[in-house]
């Protein structure tokens, strides 16, 4: 087995609980959830489903706020993004269109339509969403294509702490994240990628192509 990110071989069992299995990658420090235990993709929607993202609830619209902010300060007045994974209610590409700022949307379970992964954009945001990525890489690449050059990847997701402590966190617990990342892993997949990056908030990353 090689690891989803960075293809190295030497990947290591490191916890097996709640009947589920998770593999580490010793070079970028990535964790994935054994294949074998993932949701079927009418389970998973089903899970999105239940999601409370309301656009015009405050409290969300803050905590997007937290990429938000950082994003928008870097972009030029005629920018236009993507919200990747924007799930069945996209708030924050609703924000930014409030800002004057074209945003399309696109989600593989409520907003299907492949035409919009054909252009190109200013910017790209993935709120809570690379924790659902089967094959990291894979969409990370499938996004710097997407990208135009000097063009930014907004990620919201939380970073692996501990490993100790690994097994009782709340945001593995999640039936639906299959994918855990590293301050490590981050910078693994920048410099693969050929990016630049900043850490500006608390699980927060803002990658420049």
């Amino acid at each position: 087995m090689n690891c989803l990110v960075c293809g190295a071989q030497s990947i290591k069992l490191i916890l097996e609980e709640d009947s589920k299995v998770y593999w580490r990658c010793e070079r970028c420090y990535f964790i994935s959830l054994d294949q074998e235990f993932r949701l079927s993709s009418s389970e998973e929607k089903d899970r999105y489903e239940q999601h409370n993202n309301d656009i015009h609830d405050e409290n969300y619209r803050l905590f997007l706020s937290k990429l938000f902010k950082p994003l928008k300060d870097k972009l030029k007045d005629e920018a236009k993004g993507l919200d990747f994974g924007c799930g069945p209610g996209p708030a924050l590409a609703e924000m930014f269109k409030e800002e004057g700022y074209g945003v399309d949307l696109y989600d593989p379970f409520f907003f299907d339509n492949e035409r919009v992964l054909t252009k190109a954009y200013d910017f790209i945001t993935c709120t809570e969403t690379i924790e659902h990525f089967f094959e990291p890489i894979k969409e990370f690449k499938r996004i710097d294509e997407m990208l135009v050059k000097e063009g930014f990847l907004g990620v919201m997701t939380k970073f692996l702490g501990d490993e100790k402590d690994f097994g009782q966190w709340y945001y593995r617990k999640d039936p639906t994240h299959v994918a855990f990342y590293s301050p490590k892993t981050i910078e693994v997949i920048a410099s693969m990628m050929g990016w630049t990056y900043e850490i500006p908030e608390k699980d927060v990353v803002l990658f420049k192509k």
